[in-house]
């Protein structure tokens, strides 16, 4: 008799404890889209990613050889007592990384790869004296031939042997890259106009612009032992003067240099660099990226007159396939290469039919997934740094779901980012295959169309932080309709209330003037003018790719930057109206700080402030111990043992590296003698360790602490622990974090500008940023949104709306005004879901 096999159904996990959970045991089912949702902080990926894909990984990676995992970065053991029937796990995270600037679609979708390999195997060449030669198999074959020999092919016409070009003599990021360029398809030169920061400044006052970057702020020291005048205005030196600032030789003088405390040091052979020097050898030594970004201030840009932009050596771009080069190839719309597929296949002799099937069916097996999830706009030669994060977002899926694999788990953290809601219904799709395909699937998410489309839902909460980490509901998105315990039970119904704040009136939507742009030329705008009302709530919407980001981000900032700075508007940008603008803030999703040594004490003036007063008590001044001696970050202050991380990684080989809590500090990161020095019979370790919300009472008598800690509780964010590691915190969290120097202050004539601000947010924790932004405009600020969050669009003042689609399809003004006039307005996609989302919430429309 055959014996019957239970298979499992669900995933048991027994006592999860990562972060704020506590102890919780739920069950996740099996073959099915779950959704869990909670609001910010709740524990929700701390579920999914800290237990469910750190053990699915773990244990898929635990079945590999030793050699092969000593060279993976693992994942170790999260705290929980048990998790059974987990299958393998593969995770998609919320923030997908800016790319760099060699970063192209055709790059980083790998499709670009397979292009180079069609071309080098199925192109038509052309010999060294011109002859053109057709694709043959034995071409191909010489591909493969190993040694000398390789790639060596004899013209049928001329008998000329040569070497043709293979798969890496088309990367532009390798042996195929423009002599001139590098690859880049720029070229760049210093801007002689932008090395002046005011004429009317004297060198020692910082006239030159580049002698002010790090490092070179005692070249006005150096310039004055060499005779030129210094406290004049620059615009009234000779002319040999200004040629020996801006031109004069490299050589080293002996100057005496006045610190800031009144110290005056000597330096035998301090270096003389010219402003061009200086811009120069920065460039040259420099290694990171926000020093990278400034110095590229100080260049202008061109279209690089050998490659002409195709990043390419021109001789690369005779191989042809289909009569196009690889560059001609590279700038088809993603949607069109089927067809560009078809017709090289068509064109081939029939022994080179499986080559071409085998290398066509890996290039359509790759660019599907992304026409199924509305990327066929794109081109392969787009820069990756222009696209907007629901692209990013959308590219990153793509690979993630092309593998076309049974029986995994897969977790997606916030996928819905960047995406309009047309978008989503897509995705939605995409995930229904998964499923069906022997798949289980795990979302966290907030908004509620992907929530009502899951199976089963289970929600984290109730609060956030301490208050939160437990399961509050678990069912269908119907059951949790009727749970009066369930957060998003009503956001599902359509019960809860989401226009929350009052809305301006078409009569007072322009009361306080306007600003706005016209943009001539870029991606996909063409002659179109916006215009934006001011100290008003405004929201940018549009089909992902529609160029709402190349209309703000990449036109509007830098068109008011300059405005302000009094420089030359960029040249894509026609004619820009500034209002009463004087200053712009864009504060997008980006992760606050850069390693654990930042915490949200550290990123505020908390900790500063903390530290000046415990450097001011009586034990402290009796031990010598200044502020420095209260961070640890420094050697005074950090703990000996672990420097100030709180932590030690051990190195065990093959197996994950094991971090430990610092036996000597125990996890709060400072020398155990500054911890004797007690305020109030607190350390300042003991004050970190607090949540804002139990910091407000104990520290209510330090003004400047005080002030700071019930900003920080009116965003929402009192439940962060002031010593909370701030590359931790979600999108929606960094943005908001990143205000808490501009709340409390007047904001008269500043634009605030938000990058899809609802990063991470619960529908409610949507409603406590609103609250925030009318704080913004009560203080006098302007505010810009761009976002597909239709709870945002229904409580801003007013939208302006581009598509219809993305892309080449997108560009255009779809609709502009109210929000209560746009759900009347036919055009336009963005209407149409904001009409239903109006009719689910039973608002008048």
């Amino acid at each position: 008799m055959t014996q019957q096999i239970k298979i499992p159904t669900q995933i048991e996990v027994r006592g999860g404890e990562v972060n704020n959970l506590k102890g919780i045991d739920v069950d996740i089912p099996l073959n099915q889209f779950v959704a869990v949702s909670g609001l910010s902080g709740s524990g929700k990926s701390s579920l999914a990613m800290g237990i469910l894909y750190a053990e699915g990984s773990r244990r898929y990676l635990d079945a590999l050889a030793t050699y092969t995992r000593r060279r993976i970065n693992q994942v170790g053991r999260p705290n929980v007592k048990s998790v059974k029937y987990i299958p393998a796990a593969l995770a998609l995270r919320q923030r997908p990384n800016v790319p760099s600037v060699r970063s192209t679609v055709g790059t980083m979708t790998e499709i670009y790869n397979v292009l180079r390999l069609i071309y080098s195997r199925l192109g038509s060449l052309v010999c060294p004296n011109g002859h053109r030669i057709k694709p043959t198999i034995k071409i191909a074959e010489a591909m493969d031939v190993v040694g000398d020999q390789m790639s060596v092919i004899e013209c049928p016409v001329c008998g000329v042997k040569f070497h043709a070009f293979g798969a890496e003599d088309f990367a532009f990021n390798s042996d195929g890259a423009c002599p001139t360029c590098g690859g880049l398809g720029k070229t760049k030169q210093i801007d002689a106009s932008k090395l002046i920061y005011d004429e009317n400044s004297s060198l020692a006052d910082g006239a030159i612009a580049s002698w002010r970057l790090p490092g070179r702020n005692f070249m006005p020291t150096v310039a004055a032992a060499m005779g030129i005048r210094t406290d004049i205005p620059y615009k009234d030196l000779t002319d040999e003067e200004k040629n020996t600032v801006l031109h004069g030789e490299k050589k080293q003088y002996p100057v005496d240099i006045l610190s800031g405390t009144g110290r005056v040091f000597h330096m035998e052979h301090a270096l003389f660099e010219n402003a061009y020097n200086a811009i120069e050898d920065s460039m040259a030594t420099t290694k990171s990226e926000r020093a990278l970004k400034r110095l590229n201030q100080f260049y202008k840009f061109s279209t690089c007159e050998t490659c002409h932009g195709t990043r390419l050596n021109p001789d690369r771009l005779h191989q042809e396939v289909t009569g196009l080069n690889i560059a001609e190839a590279s700038e088809m719309p993603l949607g069109d290469l089927t067809d560009f597929v078809t017709k090289m296949k068509a064109a081939l002799p029939e022994n080179m039919q499986a080559l071409a099937t085998n290398l066509s069916s890996e290039l359509l097996n790759q660019l599907q997934p992304l026409l199924d999830l509305g990327l066929n706009y794109l081109t392969m030669n787009r820069l990756g740094s222009t696209l907007s994060t629901g692209e990013l977002q959308r590219i990153q899926l793509g690979r993630t779901l092309r593998t076309e694999t049974t029986g995994v788990l897969y977790i997606l953290d916030e996928p819905s980012v960047g995406l309009h809601p047309d978008n989503i219904a897509g995705l939605i799709k995409i995930f229904r295959q998964l499923i069906a395909g022997g798949n289980s699937l795990v979302v966290v998410d907030h908004e509620t169309s992907i929530i009502n489309a899951a199976d089963w839902v289970i929600e984290i909460g109730p609060g956030s932080g301490a208050k939160g980490g437990q399961v509050v509901a678990t069912g269908t998105p119907d059951e949790l309709k009727k749970n009066h315990k369930s957060l998003i039970g009503p956001f599902l119904s359509g019960e809860a209330t989401i226009q929350s704040r009052k809305l301006a009136s078409e009569k007072a939507l322009f009361k306080a003037s306007q600003f706005g742009l016209t943009v001539n030329h870029r991606f996909n705008l063409n002659q179109l003018t916006a215009k934006f009302p001011l100290k008003k709530i405004s929201a940018i919407t549009g089909f992902s790719g529609a160029g709402k980001t190349t209309l703000i981000l990449d036109s509007l900032v830098p068109a008011l930057e300059r405005s302000i700075k009094k420089q030359k508007l960029p040249e894509h940008v026609a004619k820009l109206d500034a209002g009463q603008l004087r200053h712009v803030v864009s504060v997008d999703a980006t992760p606050v700080g850069k390693n654990m040594r930042s915490t949200v004490a550290t990123y505020t003036n908390i900790m500063d402030a903390l530290r000046k007063l415990f450097a001011s008590l009586p034990d402290a001044k009796k031990n010598h111990y200044t502020a420095s001696y209260f961070s640890y970050n420094n050697k005074e202050g950090g703990c000996p043992t672990c420097g100030g991380t709180g932590q030690i990684s051990l190195d065990i080989q093959y197996l994950p590296d094991m971090v430990e809590t610092c036996p000597t500090c125990g996890g709060n990161r400072f020398n155990p003698d500054i911890l004797k020095i007690k305020w109030r019979g607190n350390s300042i370790a003991d004050l970190l360790a607090l949540e804002v919300e139990e910091a407000i009472p104990v520290l209510k008598d330090e003004t400047t602490i005080a002030d700071t800690l019930q900003v920080l509780k009116e965003m929402g964010l009192g439940y962060l622990h002031l010593g909370e590691d701030t590359p931790t915190l979600s999108g929606g969290e960094a943005q908001r974090l990143k205000l808490t120097s501009h709340l409390k202050r007047r904001q008269t004539n500043s634009l605030f500008i938000f990058d899809e601000p609802t990063i991470g947010l619960h529908p409610l924790d949507v409603q406590t940023l609103l609250k925030v932004f009318d704080q913004l405009l009560e203080q006098g600020a302007t505010i810009l949104l761009i976002t597909h969050d239709l709870d945002l669009m229904a409580n801003s003042d007013y939208l302006f709306d581009l598509g219809p689609m993305g892309g080449s399809d997108g560009g255009q003004i779809m609709a502009q005004g109210r929000p209560d006039d746009l759900v009347k307005q036919p055009n336009g996609l963005t209407s149409k879901y904001l009409r239903e989302h109006y009719q689910n919430h039973h608002m008048t429309v």
